[in-house]
């Protein structure tokens, strides 16, 4: 039993069943034993890996769209450019080698990360040690003016309530204790309203995600600017349970050693851009489509000419994220703009 469990337990037992959000944001976020703020879960020894870690074009090819829309602004000599859950700065630094190419860009640039993890922060600092970055531990203390946020990987990390239809209605999805075991129990009737469901079918609301999103459409429309959201998950609101725990790459019961597995679900696109409604937001695309749209091919051939040596694994990392055997068809984007601005590059109204 780790400790966490124990912790849990012990909750449950003295306050009864826990939301399954209440669950999964004990399981990560703990400030002593949660999974995120103890330890390094990238790479091959952690337990998952993220596109910026399968090769820099994805990060430079963020840099170029970013640029993009910079130049659609009017060139501003300074905006806010910030990034939540920057895993170890990887993706920074890539953005940052591209936006380089454009001197005044790169100038213009404030670097704010939103970062809660101690052990991330520490990597992303060795990472970025030649950039001037300001940490933050919540988006909505980002300063006042323009904006270019780079969410990648990050709603699905962040704790969901799940709800399971009854005769009766939706009910409130538990984690309680049964024969001496964590498991999973149906709660009282819930104030939701769901998608179209059938007794057993499970649904799911990121209360934190929409929480993001309406801050971040008012801030956009007010302040100017755009974001862009790289994850997987689906474009249209619907039923499905997609928690899933991740343990040394492969998947894990969701219950079992609280805090050592990493835990996430998948994103709703449709329901993050109804509480970012203020912006402007344009349509979902594959990962896949999006990079294409992007140039990634022609920049994997770029560094095979220049790097013929690892030409194999270039080709592959490219292959990894746009195919969609890989990320490319799973994993989703959509960006959210002020109202005035027009339609980003790797979208179509």
């Amino acid at each position: 039993m780790t400790a966490l469990e124990g912790y849990l337990r012990a909750r449950i037992n003295a306050e009864g069943a826990l939301s399954v959000a209440d669950y999964m944001a004990t399981c990560l976020y703990h400030p002593q034993w949660g999974y995120y703020l103890r330890k390094d879960p990238l790479g091959a020894a952690g337990d998952f890996i993220t596109a910026p870690e399968i090769s820099q074009m994805f990060g430079e090819l963020l840099g170029a769209w970013a640029l993009a829309v910079w130049q659609s602004m009017g060139e501003p000599a300074d905006i806010v450019l910030a990034e939540l859950g920057p895993g170890r700065g990887t993706l920074m630094a890539d953005f940052l080698r591209a936006a380089a190419t454009v001197p005044a860009f790169r100038r213009a640039l404030r670097i704010h990360l939103v970062e809660i993890s101690p052990t991330l922060r520490a990597r992303q600092k060795q990472t970025l040690q030649d950039a001037q970055v300001i940490w933050l531990d919540d988006i909505r203390t980002l300063p006042a003016g323009p904006l270019l946020l780079i969410a990648n990987e990050f709603f699905d990390a962040l704790p969901i309530n799940q709800y399971v239809m009854d005769d009766d209605g939706w009910h409130d999805r538990l984690v309680g204790i049964k024969q001496g075991k964590l498991a999973f129990a149906v709660g009282p009737l819930a104030d939701i309203n769901g998608p179209p469901a059938t007794a057993g079918d499970i649904f799911e609301i990121n209360k934190p995600g929409r929480e993001i999103a309406r801050w971040l459409g008012q801030h956009l429309t007010v302040q100017g600017g755009a974001a862009l959201i790289v994850d997987y998950g689906h474009a249209i609101t619907a039923v499905g349970d997609t928690l899933q725990a991740v343990k040394r790459h492969r998947h894990a019961a969701i219950l079992d050693d609280p805090g050592d597995a990493d835990l996430t679900a998948h994103v709703d696109f449709q329901a993050l851009a109804e509480a970012a409604n203020a912006a402007t937001t344009t349509n979902v695309i594959s990962q896949g489509s999006f990079l294409r749209s992007l140039g990634i091919e022609l920049r994997a051939e770029r560094l095979m000419s220049t790097t013929p040596q690892k030409a194999d694994m270039i080709q592959s990392a490219c292959r990894r994220l746009i195919e969609p055997s890989g990320m490319g068809t799973l994993f989703k984007v959509r960006a959210l703009t002020h109202p005035g601005l027009p339609t980003p590059p790797g979208f179509v109204r």
